[in-house]
């Protein structure tokens, strides 16, 4: 029989190359593709720093630790992927000169110097000598000069110099400044530029003077930033602080990846490695600059080419909400949902507003995982605090990448009076959970809102995702509950109406799908629909193997990773993946078990992922408005129709573009368009 799994970093590539398809789309306008090739670089940048660098650590300590769904050993991973990100660089590579090349119909040209003329060399030379030189710090290594440390992802000009009595040096110069820009324009050729960093190798020699220049390269290093922060806390420290300290010192941890600019000797390449004490098969060479983030900037210049560009969106107002009426009201008279980005966050970022100035209302719980820069949320949650409201929030310290905001909005929401708590030690809390509590004519009240996303005004423009929100006393008990296991730093152990990780999540899931199992070996009719960013925890995986050899029709629309491959006779046969990777991210996620009436319906926080069910504290909440259950089965239904943006997992775990349906079906560009027409017939 095939096989039916497939590993995890493996599927995140493949997922990645998915990304990388859309920059090579030629039906994807230019601006966009070049978004796409940025995404593609950065996503690896971070595999790198996470994933990759967990294997290392996993080899290194050598440990015998196995994948446990293809046993493959931290070293064959590695291997595996290094071969694999060779052949999707090349692509990406490619793609970039193309995009670049394509620029050029619109006035952009990113030059060098051996297409440049002498006049624009010379005044490229001039700003060179006025503007850069002054402003970098060169370092020639040797004795009294130790190999310099080099910044996470920061970008360097690196030169091989020989001395006059024919000995070799190695000369060192960062690129990055705040000062001068990357992009420079060439002063006489409006829309033509050179990046810094190529200005500074090419005269790196006039920085160097008194030494021939023997080999020079620009090289960027990626280092490992997978700390277990829980691992190495002492109780005895202040959480914040360590977090904060934490921070700085990922920032030191050791190089997974040295890309290169330029071809260069091997024995210089091995010396490289050998000052960054890594080995010599984590290095790659680069025909694109070695950070395309620059080409936002370009974006930027052709704005007014609208064609270059997707067609502008703007979330809608919901027709679920009257604004002019009270949100709270408008719960209590029935459940509400929120489809990001569709319809616009305004209506929950009027809920807060209305909570934190309501006499009523006697407190505002929160989990706040990632923030926007400015976030209105936590002015909110301020604002309630000052009127005397109690608010609680729980702010995860640990959301990767996001620390830094999170502490310094931890600090302002203490400063205003709001009670601060961070969480489980070991447990990440990722679940997207808000209550407010009021007291009205001597009886308690809850508003519970549970999310799909993130608190976070700008990703509820780009990511899809979902928000409840309802007066259910059943589930505002529950929600309680969740806030004081987690104020006592406990766990829920039992629910009835929300699922919560990591002890009421998992095997409630199990247990649902056993009970289609049931029916379908009962010979009735049986189904699972799920909607998720990841598919790894082995526990579901089998589950759902099980359930399909007993005729259980599944579907799934995984964006990201998936470690089940499906259509496998006699395993998966009865399961389908598809993954949408298109204008938006999609995060949303949906579970549904059931067919013919019996159907239950979910929005979650969490992925099946174990990580996410027995290793995080996540929420999933119930969907039980009728109403509402039809929406999430018709957006489920267009999600499984797309034939533009989705890719069809087939029995070799390969991804194929979706041709199902005579009529093109965009399901990102449907919900949008019917977003657009339910907030016509607002009045």
């Amino acid at each position: 029989m095939k096989e039916v799994y497939m590993n995890r970093e493996l599927s995140w590539l493949k997922f990645n190359e998915r990304v990388l398809e859309e920059a090579e789309n030629e039906t994807v306008p230019l601006c966009e593709r070049m978004s796409f090739a940025s995404i593609y670089k950065s996503n690896l940048d971070e595999f790198f720093m996470v994933r990759v660098g967990s294997l290392v650590d996993q080899k290194l300590l050598n440990k015998g630790l196995k994948d446990s769904k293809t046993h493959m050993t931290a070293e064959e991973q590695i291997t595996a992927i290094l071969k694999k990100v060779q052949k999707l660089n090349r692509r990406a590579d490619a793609v970039f000169a193309e995009l670049m090349e394509r620029a050029e119909d619109y006035g952009v040209h990113l030059t060098n110097f051996s297409k440049m003329p002498k006049a624009d060399a010379q005044l490229v030379e001039a700003y060179f000598d006025g503007e850069i030189a002054p402003l970098i710090s060169p370092t020639i290594v040797g004795k009294r000069q130790p190999f310099p440390f080099l910044r996470n992802k920061e970008i360097y000009a690196v030169v091989i110099l020989e001395t006059k009595n024919k000995k070799e040096r190695m000369g060192i110069i960062p690129c990055t400044s705040n000062i001068f820009g990357r992009l420079i324009e060439i002063p006489t050729k409006p829309g033509y530029f050179v990046l810094s960093e190529e200005i500074i190798l090419h005269f790196i020699a006039k920085v160097f003077k008194g030494y021939a220049v023997k080999a020079k390269s620009l090289i960027r290093v990626t280092r490992n930033a997978d700390i277990d922060a829980d691992a190495l806390y002492d109780e005895d420290l202040d959480y914040r602080e360590f977090m904060a300290e934490l921070i700085k010192n990922r920032k030191k941890l050791s190089p997974v990846r040295l890309e290169l600019s330029r071809e260069m000797d091997g024995d210089v390449v091995d010396v490289l490695c050998r000052y960054l004490e890594m080995d010599r098969e984590y290095v790659y060479r680069s025909d694109s600059p070695l950070d395309i983030s620059f080409v936002s900037s370009i974006a930027d210049r052709l704005r007014k080419c609208h064609e270059l560009f997707y067609e502008k969106r703007v979330p809608q107002k919901s027709p679920k909400f009257d604004e002019n009426r009270s949100i709270i009201e408008q719960i209590k008279e029935g459940d509400k949902l929120l489809s990001y980005p569709y319809e616009s966050i305004r209506p929950f970022l009027k809920l807060l507003n209305e909570a934190a100035s309501d006499k009523n209302v006697l407190s505002i719980k929160m989990t706040l995982y990632r923030l926007a820069r400015h976030s209105k949320v936590v002015e909110a949650l301020i604002e309630a605090a000052e009127n005397g409201k109690e608010v609680v929030v729980l702010v995860e310290l640990r959301a990767r990448f996001d620390e830094e905001n999170n502490i310094e909005w931890s600090r302002r929401l203490e400063a205003a009076g709001c009670q601060v708590i961070y969480g489980l030690e070991g447990y990440k809390v990722h679940s997207k959970l808000c209550l407010i509590t009021r007291k009205n004519d001597a009886q308690i009240e809850y508003i519970t809102q549970i999310g799909t996303g993130n608190y976070n005004e700008s990703t509820a423009r780009i990511y899809t995702d979902l928000s409840l929100m309802t007066a259910s006393v059943d589930i505002g008990h529950e929600a309680a509950l969740v806030f004081q296991c987690l104020a006592k730093g406990e766990f829920v152990e039992h629910t009835k109406h929300l699922l919560v990780a990591p002890k009421c999540l998992q095997n409630k899931v199990l247990d649902m799908i056993d009970e289609e199992i049931a029916h379908a070996l009962a010979g009735e009719e049986a189904y699972i629909g799920l909607k998720l960013n990841s598919l790894t925890d082995k526990k579901i995986i089998d589950k759902l193997i099980e359930a399909s050899c007993a005729g259980v029709k599944i579907d799934m629309v995984i964006r990201g990773i998936c470690c089940l491959i499906p259509g496998v006779e006699g395993a998966t046969a009865n399961i389908r993946v598809i993954s949408i990777v298109g204008r938006f991210l999609e995060h949303s996620r949906i579970y549904i078990f059931g067919c013919h009436g019996r159907e239950k319906y979910y929005i979650s926080s969490a992925d099946f992922m174990t990580r996410n069910t027995v290793r995080r504290v996540e929420v999933a909440a119930p969907v039980y408005d009728h109403e509402l259950q039809m929406e999430l089965a018709e957006m489920f239904i267009t999600l499984l129709s797309d034939n533009q943006k989705a890719r069809r997992e087939d029995s070799n775990g390969t991804y194929i573009l979706s041709d199902e349906g005579e009529t093109p079906l965009n399901a990102q560009e449907e919900f949008y368009a019917q977003a657009y027409r339910q907030a016509e017939n607002i009045i």
